[in-house]
C-alpha cells in the first residue's frame, strides 16, 4: 500500500484540524487504498515544533519550512501559516515537485494567485485549497438538490459568516485582525461565504460592498495600544450571471454568536436553508407541492442529512449520528488524498482559489469607491 507522507506548516487550529483529518481518515473511510502519515511539523520556534512532535508522534521537527519542503521523503506540503506568507512558501513547494494543500485564502492579492495558480498548472501535481463546509453532508445534499434541478432557476440568497471573537474593544487583536499580514474578516470569514455561494449558486457577475471598523483603537498583540487596522465586518450585494442577487455578510463583531455560518437560497421552484450550528440538516422547500386552504403539503422539510456520506465513508460512527465541525476538514482531506493517489485533478483547486481572490479584491475595490464593480 503506497503510504502518502505529509509535512505541515504552522500548527495553530487549523493545522491541528488538518492533523486530526490526516490520522482519523481510516476511522471514517473503509478500505483505503493508501495511507496517510504526517512525517514532520514546522511552527514559529524550534522549541515549539518539538513539542508537537513529541505530542503527536511526528519524526522530523522542522527548524525551517525549507527543510520539509526539500526533503525526499515528503510528497504533500500543507500551508497552514499566516496568509502573508503563502505565495513564498507556494513558489518554493511547487518549484520542489509538491502535492500543496493550503488553507484560504490563496495568497493576498490577486496578482500572486494568478502567478500561484499558473505555476501550479504547469507542475502536474495535486493543488487543493481548503474549503472545508463543501464537505459536510447537508453541504452535498444541497449541492445535489440544485444539480438535479429541485429548485429551479436561483433567484436571491442571503449568506453570512458572524463571529463575535473582536465584539469588544478589550479582546486583543490577533494576526487575522492585521491588515499587514494579511488579515481582514473578509479573507478570514468572507471567503468561506462568497466560495459557497459560487459553488452553490454560479459565477459573479459584480459586487457594490462596504466595510466596517467598530473599534479603531483596541490591543495590539503586544498589550500595547493598536490602531485597527483591517476590516472587523464586511458587507456586500452581488449580482451572479444567471441573474440572481443576494447578500453576503462576514463579521467578528457580531456579539450572541459562536461560529454561526448559515445561508437562505431563493429558487422559482424551491428554497434551501443551512446553519452550521444545526449541521446535521438541511431545510428544503418544495415549491411544486400542492397548496390549499389550509396550506396542503407546502412548508419547510428538515432533512436528516447527519452522518450520511457517500461510500466509502458514512459508517462510523453511524450514518444517524450528528455531524461534527471537524467532518468537513476530514471530507476535504480525504478527496485531496484520493486525488493524490490516483493522479486525477481535484476541487476546489487553485484556480477556484483565485476567483474567490478575484470576488475579494473586486469587494474591496467597491468599498473604496463606493460604486459597484465588475468582477
Amino acid at each position: 500500500m503506497k503510504t502518502i507522507k505529509i509535512g505541515i506548516l504552522g500548527f495553530g487550529n487549523m493545522g491541528r484540524a488538518h492533523a486530526y483529518a490526516i490520522q482519523n481518515l481510516p476511522f471514517f473511510y473503509k478500505d483505503l487504498p493508501f495511507s496517510a502519515e504526517i512525517v514532520g511539523v514546522c511552527t514559529t520556534t524550534p522549541e515549539k515544533s518539538k513539542k508537537i512532535c513529541k505530542e503527536f508522534g511526528f519524526s522530523i521537527p522542522a527548524i525551517s519550512e525549507d527543510e520539509l519542503i526539500n526533503s525526499p521523503d515528503v510528497d504533500v506540503i500543507d500551508i497552514c501559516t499566516p496568509n502573508i506568507y503563502h505565495y513564498n512558501t507556494l513558489k518554493k513547494a511547487i518549484l520542489a515537485g509538491k502535492h500543496i494543500y493550503c488553507e484560504k485564502p490563496l495568497c493576498v492579492s490577486e496578482a500572486q494567485a494568478d502567478e500561484i495558480a499558473d505555476l501550479a498548472e504547469k507542475s502536474n501535481k495535486i493543488n487543493k485549497i481548503v474549503f472545508n463546509n463543501r464537505y459536510l453532508p447537508a453541504i452535498l445534499r444541497a449541492k445535489e438538490l440544485i444539480d438535479e434541478g429541485r429548485i429551479g432557476r436561483i433567484l436571491s440568497f442571503d449568506a453570512a459568516y458572524l463571529h463575535s471573537g473582536a465584539a469588544s474593544a478589550s479582546k486583543a487583536a490577533g494576526w487575522k485582525q492585521n491588515k499587514d499580514v494579511g488579515g481582514g474578516v473578509l479573507y478570514d470569514l468572507g471567503s468561506h461565504v462568497i466560495d459557497m455561494i459560487y459553488h452553490l449558486c454560479g459565477e459573479f457577475d459584480s459586487v457594490c460592498a462596504t466595510t466596517q471598523i467598530a473599534f479603531p483603537t483596541r490591543v495590539g498583540m503586544d498589550g500595547k495600544p493598536w490602531n485597527t487596522n483591517a476590516d472587523e465586518a464586511f458587507y456586500m450585494l452581488a449580482k451572479l450571471k444567471n441573474g440572481a442577487v443576494g447578500t453576503l455578510r462576514a463579521s467578528k463583531i457580531s456579539c450572541g454568536t459562536n461560529d454561526d455560518f448559515f445561508f437562505d437560497i431563493y429558487g422559482e421552484k424551491g428554497a434551501r436553508r443551512f446553519s452550521l450550528m444545526q449541521p446535521s440538516f438541511l431545510q428544503f422547500y418544495d415549491n411544486t407541492l400542492p397548496e390549499d386552504e389550509l396550506g396542503g403539503q407546502r412548508g419547510f422539510t428538515s432533512i436528516e442529512t447527519v452522518g450520511r456520506y457517500p461510500a466509502p465513508g458514512g459508517f462510523f460512527p453511524a450514518p444517524k449520528a450528528p455531524v461534527g465541525w471537524l467532518m468537513g476538514h476530514v471530507g476535504s482531506y480525504y478527496e485531496f488524498l484520493c486525488s493524490v493517489f490516483s493522479g486525477t485533478k481535484t476541487s476546489p483547486d487553485f484556480n477556484d482559489a483565485v476567483y474567490v481572490q478575484k470576488i475579494m479584491e473586486s469587494a474591496y475595490r467597491s468599498a473604496q469607491h463606493g460604486a459597484w464593480e465588475t468582477v
